[in-house]
């Protein structure tokens, strides 16, 4: 029996399918979401549209946490994901709101103004380089994030840029006639960039079980929260940002309380 000059190849299944080395649409759908939510906030406070631009950095954060827990709930998670979603949130959640505080506050400080600016950018890149080289940490508590998470500091500096917009301040006016609302925004976006490269802890809430049945008032709770979000969002979303930006720094001095006692 004569055999074919050319054969054709065997299929190996160890080699991965097409489907397999794809990447994945409806996670990343969120995830480009996000990402334009985070250019469009850019966009619109170089053109002074700043109560836009901190919206849409609040929507940003909603995208950014629903592509995790979409790609979780699907099975779909990927390396290409968590790259993808990570160079996101450096545009949204690092760029971004750094040049909305500048351009809206920051710039008439001339250095002080911009060098501000940059730690924020800086600590978020830092924040996000430390997030995914502990990914794979198996000793890590998943109940609690190292530092002040990216979302979480650049809808701080958002809430306040939409709070002031809201009580009709701008960035660069006076404070009860003494203190200029400019040097507020700068200790703000200091602080959040701080925070983000600490060693403090911030709940992340990845215990919550969405498939588990709630007690009734809880989801009473959720009804309050979004009534109140909706009676007065700048106000609220602002107030809760600063509760959780605080929160980190509460449980560091009760652990240092409790252990002093212990002593």
């Amino acid at each position: 029996m004569i055999e074919p000059k050319h054969k054709l190849p065997r299929r190996n299944s160890d080699v991965p399918s097409f489907r397999a080395r794809g990447i994945y649409l409806l996670p990343n759908l969120f995830t480009s979401a996000a990402l334009f939510a985070g250019f469009y906030a850019i966009v619109q406070a170089m053109n002074s549209n700043f109560e836009l631009a901190a919206i849409a950095i609040f929507i940003a954060m909603v995208m950014d946490g629903l592509d995790g827990r979409v790609a979780r709930m699907t099975n779909t998670q990927s390396a290409f994901g968590a790259e993808y979603d990570s160079l996101s949130d450096m545009v949204s959640f690092g760029v971004a709101p750094a040049l909305i505080l500048y351009v809206w506050a920051l710039k008439p400080l001339g250095k002080l103004g911009w060098i501000a600016a940059f730690i924020y950018c800086a600590c978020a890149a830092l924040r996000l380089a430390r997030f995914n080289t502990k990914l794979d940490d198996e000793h890590q508590d998943k109940r609690y994030f190292q530092g002040l998470p990216s979302p979480a500091a650049a809808a701080l500096l958002a809430g306040f840029v939409w709070v002031s917009y809201e009580y009709g301040v701008n960035g660069r006016d006076v404070f009860f006639g003494v203190l200029k609302w400019k040097w507020m925004a700068w200790s703000l976006t200091v602080f959040a960039g701080a925070s983000m490269v600490s060693d403090l802890r911030y709940y992340s809430g990845k215990d919550i079980n969405l498939k588990a049945s709630v007690p009734f008032f809880v989801i009473l709770g959720v009804v309050l929260a979004l009534v109140l979000i909706s009676y007065s969002p700048p106000e609220v979303l602002f107030l809760v940002m600063v509760v959780y930006a605080l929160s980190g720094y509460v449980m560091w001095l009760r652990a240092k309380l409790k252990s002093g006692k212990q002593l």
